[in-house]
């Protein structure tokens, strides 16, 4: 329960963070490149001194790695999730926006074949084309009304999965903290200089809270995902990640005014299905095996 208790809550920030994002871009005029930033540093100023201050890991200690370009390839691939997310928000509501977001895990099972070797079976294989389906579904190309921003949250996807995928490999090899702090490292240098270039000073209070307020919100839904998966099975947990749907319905409307419509709500039902699915057979393929399996990610 305590679990499941912090995977809800760590949607509620991630939520947090994709509302304040898509309002300080439409509703302050915030540059995307200056969002993304201020999203990256200050959870990398968080763990820069709160990390070595507990005595966890020193700061040098952070650094060494014996994955370096994997470790570079992965932050990045987490900034381009962050931009293209952002990108897509602009334009999209934020029930359209998760609901591809949703379709990462099928990507995930579908990748980890040739990545990572993990192939997966028939009746799983199966439950990723309906997932797509769902996806084709929400977004329905072809009828009209399609906005191009689809584009952005795709790629974002993708990007998201391939990440995951590495994260995964990368697990064995380097601490968790060491990781993360890649990520964040990575997306402070790369995305320094748009920011800068592109700046626009804040012009109220609400602004400069929400810009600090980003990594905060990142930050803690990162760390209390993390904590998450280390007090319960993946197979338990992994179907409440879906309740961000409701909290991006809730921050929409509430926030935004926006409504989803019945075909987003029936392509987000058919990818969780689709999802929940794959967490039932991995949980069944896993009571199959001798000895206790590691939770992905």
């Amino acid at each position: 329960m305590r679990a499941i208790a912090l995977m809800v809550v760590a949607c509620t920030f991630f939520t947090g963070l994709d509302t304040s994002a898509k309002y300080l871009a439409i509703h302050k005029g915030v540059p995307v490149s200056q969002i993304v930033w201020c999203r990256f540093i200050v959870q990398f100023m968080a763990l820069a001194v709160l990390v070595p201050a507990f005595g966890v890991m020193s700061l040098p200690a952070m650094f060494k790695t014996s994955k370096l370009t994997l470790q570079l390839v992965r932050s990045v691939l987490m900034v381009a999730t962050t931009l293209f997310n952002f990108l897509a928000l602009q334009y999209l509501r934020l029930d359209q926006t998760v609901t591809i977001v949703f379709l990462a895990p099928l990507m995930v099972a579908l990748l980890a074949g040739p990545f990572l070797g993990e192939w997966v079976g028939m009746r799983r294989l199966i439950a990723i084309l309906v997932g797509f389906g769902g996806v084709v579904l929400a977004v329905r190309p072809g009828l009209g009304g399609v906005h191009p921003a689809v584009l952005y949250s795709l790629a974002g996807m993708l990007a998201y999965a391939v990440f995951m995928i590495l994260t995964r490999y990368l697990s064995p090899y380097d601490p968790p903290f060491v990781t993360l702090f890649y990520s964040m490292f990575v997306g402070t240098v790369f995305a320094a200089p748009f920011a800068i270039m592109q700046w626009v000073a804040p012009q109220d209070l609400t602004t400069w809270l929400l810009l600090g307020g980003l990594g905060v919100l990142g930050g803690t839904g990162h760390y209390l995902f993390l904590h998450a998966y280390r007090l319960a099975p993946a197979s338990s947990i992994s179907p409440f990640l879906y309740l961000q749907l409701v909290t991006m319905v809730l921050a929409g409307w509430l926030v935004f005014g926006d409504l989803p419509d019945l075909w987003t709500l029936a392509g987000s039902a058919i990818i969780i299905a689709s999802g929940i699915y794959l967490v039932h057979r991995e949980r069944a393929s896993a009571k199959s095996l001798p000895g206790p399996m590691e939770p992905p990610g």
